[in-house]
């Protein structure tokens, strides 16, 4: 078969590698891709919000089966635009990705199905949020009802910090229409995992978990960033949390979105936070996270396009061991100075040729491009996503921090504690 993965990023950099080892796949194409993907996959121009374009590429290529990587395309409708036209496409439904596409959304769906999570309030107006925090007098966490490139959360210490956050969601604007409104959530305190699940409707197939790092410095401090380190497994979750998380979160949304007519098919990311002991949702993504995707993929030891294939379709078997994984990995993302704001380009790469031949490590990337006569540049605020795999964590992490120190490039930026032992 040949496979189309659509975006650009990092994430969808792994997909393409990972779809690529299966048996089953004779080409990967990625479009609109990336020079950084056409390592491992045949890279096509196309705007992913023009639906017809999309459309008539996978008719011109010959596309079996395609995989939508980013968030938008799927709040948009793709999905349903493809299936609409007969092409078996990877990835939900506009209406089942209201998961993601509203925080509003996913907090009262979670209120209606009993699935644990946050207090929380929404308001359209920005003078109604200023008073209700106020009121509150202490932490929250306040975000943009809508899409924001894993950006429009802002975890507040007090009230003068939720009343900067309101200002610039909703006064500001800064993540445009995303912020007409803000929900307003209790602050929680505990560890944080990302959790997989394969959906095809009806039944589910547990994928695993990871550990993402959102928070731009060392020690869970500075802007909340689009993803900046991650490791697979997430040693915070032990059997006993899986199940709880299996039991009170995933089957409860898999069995609620069909009940409400929004069956959802594609992928399941549930962030969650270990909140004295107990799992709590904090959101819903409806597709791949990054830089979650690349720590999980180079752990994957099983075929990865039988579950793409059977959650589109449908049927996802009823009885189905978890896919197979191997040593824990560590990705630890390489930034642009300036990053998650305003940062330069254009920035010459060096030190990549050499990671390229190593059997325990990948590179993915995420804003790179060729510049005039083959050398890498930097083209974006994630630059690189540097991924190693050992015997056990704390060799995963070595090997991924004595790569990241073989790439250079001017104004590189990195935390220096992704996995490290808490």
């Amino acid at each position: 078969m040949r496979v189309l993965v659509l975006g650009s990023g990092g994430r969808e950099h792994a997909l393409a590698w990972a779809i690529g080892k299966s048996p089953l796949v004779e080409e990967v194409l990625c479009a609109p891709g990336s020079d950084g993907i056409a390592l491992d996959a045949r890279v096509l121009p196309v705007d992913l919000r023009d639906a017809r374009a999309v459309l008539e590429l996978v008719k011109r290529e010959g596309v079996s089966f395609v995989v939508i990587g980013p968030e938008d395309p799927l709040v948009a409708g793709l999905a349903d635009r493809l299936s609409e036209a007969g092409v078996a496409v990877f990835g939900p439904s506009a209406a089942a990705a209201q998961l993601e596409g509203s925080k509003r959304f996913a907090k009262e769906f979670m209120a209606r199905h009993g699935i644990p999570t946050a207090a929380h309030a929404s308001f359209a107006s920005a003078e109604a949020a200023e008073a209700y925090v106020r009121a509150l007098g202490g932490p929250c966490v306040v975000k943009a009802d809508g899409l924001a490139a894993g950006k429009g959360v802002t975890v507040c210490d007090d009230v003068e910090q939720a009343l900067a956050a309101i200002r610039e969601v909703m006064r500001e604007r800064r993540f445009g229409d995303s912020g007409e409104t803000v929900v307003i959530e209790e602050r929680l305190v505990g560890p944080e995992a990302s959790f997989y699940a394969f959906c095809d409707g009806e039944r589910f197939v547990v994928l695993g978990h990871a550990q993402d790092h959102k928070r731009a410095l060392d020690g869970d401090r500075g802007e909340n960033t689009g993803g900046i380190g991650a490791y697979s497994p997430a040693t915070v979750l032990d059997a006993a949390l899986e199940r709880e998380i299996v039991d009170r979160v995933v089957r409860p949304t898999v069995d609620g979105m069909r009940a409400e007519g929004r069956p959802f098919r594609g992928v399941l990311f549930v962030g969650l936070m270990i909140a004295q002991g107990r799992p709590y949702v904090i959101e819903y993504n409806v597709r791949f996270g990054d830089p979650e995707t690349q720590a999980l993929m180079l752990r994957l030891e099983s075929d990865l396009v039988p579950l793409l294939v059977g959650a589109a379709e449908g049927r996802l078997p009823e009885e189905s061991a978890p896919p197979r994984f191997g040593d824990p990995t560590v990705c630890v993302v390489m930034t642009s100075e300036g990053y998650p704001r305003s940062f330069p380009t254009g920035r010459a790469i060096s030190g990549l040729a050499e990671i390229a031949a190593l059997p325990d490590a990948k590179v993915f990337h995420s804003g790179t491009r060729r510049a005039a006569g083959g050398a890498w540049e930097t083209a974006g605020g994630r630059v690189l996503g540097v991924t190693a795999r050992g015997r056990d964590l704390a060799a995963a992490r070595a090997r991924a921090y004595e790569l990241v120190r073989a790439v250079r490039f001017e104004g590189a930026r990195w935390r220096s504690d992704i996995a490290a032992a808490r």
